[in-house]
């Protein structure tokens, strides 16, 4: 099937009205229609609801970015066969994403390498394809921003941006044990979302662990219960996930020259650890 030329004036005129990626598949369109003598409102629809799908994608695509969350880590992509045990009701729930418009938390359990982090960036991209705005942190990577921000008089700002995102998620909590400084901020970060924004904490350890973790016990105490009791448990045990993550060599002939960086279009990507 032969695709029809698109018109100069026409391809300038999408252009200035920011509609220029219609033009990539508007040609395969035209003949569709053409071919299914589809009535010209529902030629319109078709080309518009293209357009609405990539934007919304883009976007989701951009929050994705900008939250740090790893694109390869989604559901998608998810392991079906791997040998991990889960309560699958519980995460299709959580897939639902009921618990953000719920102000619920998600503590995420379980040993080494079994998918935790995998699972709270799933979520995150779920998130995001829904229209919120994530965040995600390694918590030694939080708390370091956190005591970076003391020492250049930008706690308020920091703090503000980590109380009021949609979605915050933090990875590999209570690894360490807390000074008392970072004690008061995790106390504070506990308190300030609770029941108004939603929280994703993956740890290896169980919650009456995180107890330890903190400076003060009593502090320790009166955030680990807000938390917890507003929180949905998911717990994952079995075989390291991991292995399933390793780089393997297909059986396709290497290329023929080594790969060049590609050049990132528009904005340049935030570094992580300046989130």
């Amino acid at each position: 099937m032969k695709t029809p030329a698109i018109a100069v004036e026409l391809r300038d005129a999408m252009k200035r009205l920011r509609l220029g990626p219609v033009l990539d598949t508007l040609s395969e369109r035209i003949a569709l229609a053409e071919q299914q003598d589809l009535p010209l409102q529902d030629f319109l629809l078709l080309i518009l609801s293209d357009e609405i799908t990539r934007r919304h994608t883009s976007a989701a695509r951009r929050r994705a970015d900008d939250a740090g969350l790893d694109p390869d880590m989604v559901f998608e992509r998810w392991d079906k066969t791997t040998k991990v045990h889960y309560d699958r009701r519980v995460l299709a729930e959580l897939a639902t994403l009921r618990f953000i418009e719920g102000h619920r938390n998600v503590i995420i359990l379980g040993p080494v390498g079994v998918g935790k982090t995998f699972i709270a960036h799933a979520l995150g991209h779920l998130a995001c394809h829904g229209g919120f705005q994530v965040r995600v942190f390694r918590a030694d990577e939080l708390l370091r921003r956190l005591r970076q921000s003391r020492m250049d008089n930008s706690r308020d700002v920091v703090m503000t941006e980590l109380t009021t995102i949609d979605l915050l998620i933090i990875d590999d909590f209570a690894l360490e044990p807390m000074t008392r400084e970072e004690s008061r901020d995790v106390y504070q970060l506990f308190v300030d979302r609770n029941a108004r924004l939603p929280t994703i904490i993956t740890s290896n350890r169980d919650t009456a662990e995180w107890l330890a973790a903190f400076d003060d016990t009593l502090l320790a105490q009166s955030a680990v219960d807000r938390f917890k009791n507003n929180a949905y448990d998911f717990v994952i045990d079995g075989e390291s996930y991991r292995p399933r993550l390793k780089p393997v060599v297909d059986n396709e002939p290497p290329p023929a020259a080594p790969v060049v960086k590609r050049q990132t279009p528009g904005r340049r990507r935030q570094s992580r650890s300046a989130k």
